[in-house]
């Protein structure tokens, strides 16, 4: 079994449980399944949230995989089968920035009850601070609770070839997540601590 695929599984129970335990910050509870009973989770980052190296929401860069394809290789297809209430809106987008993450969540996030934010590897594979980075990704989470979203970040994953450069970067990145997380009362996808 993969790693990817083993991050995806523990990831399912994670998310379940970030649903189950986020509420708005006044203690009301954010109601998160729509009259149909699902909860549409807007799932907005960059290839990790896209399913690489094996599965892409746009359909076109799928065809292009041939017999690579495998779409288990997206941790939201291992957290809908945890919970199928769960129906995932993909937003991932290979190679993006979190800048660039950003200029998508309206379109992304329109009509779904969740919203989980996921980014910051490329800003730090691409030489950028982790500061903006950071402080996009705390937009984000900020204009998903104006939108009445139950919130949710992911922290950076390893980078196992960006080894040993770039352990600092995420490290720091993965500091100024969880300090936004506080701030804004969400939980964190542990993504690293899975992975490591």
């Amino acid at each position: 079994m993969s790693t990817r695929v083993v991050l995806y599984a523990l990831l399912a129970p994670a998310l379940a449980l970030a649903l189950a335990g986020c509420g708005r910050p006044d203690g009301g509870e954010v109601e998160t399944v729509n009259e149909q009973g699902t909860i549409v989770v807007a799932a907005l980052g960059d290839s990790i949230h896209a399913g690489s190296p094996y599965w892409d929401p746009d359909p076109d860069v799928r065809a292009s995989y041939g017999d690579d394809l495998d779409e288990q290789s997206q941790w939201e297809y291992w957290a809908a089968r945890k919970d199928a209430r769960l129906s995932f809106r993909n937003c991932g987008v290979w190679g993006e920035r979190t800048d660039e993450i950003a200029e998508r969540l309206e379109r992304c996030a329109g009509g779904a009850e969740v919203l989980v934010v996921q980014g910051g590897i490329n800003d730090i594979a691409q030489g950028r601070d982790v500061e903006p980075a950071a402080e996009n990704l705390r937009s984000m989470v900020r204009r998903g609770k104006e939108l009445g979203l139950r919130v949710t970040i992911a922290n950076v994953l390893p980078w196992n070839r960006g080894w040993p450069a770039a352990q600092e970067p995420i490290s720091r990145l993965n500091e100024l997540i969880d300090e936004l997380a506080r701030d804004e009362g969400v939980p964190v996808l542990p993504f690293y601590a899975t992975l490591e």
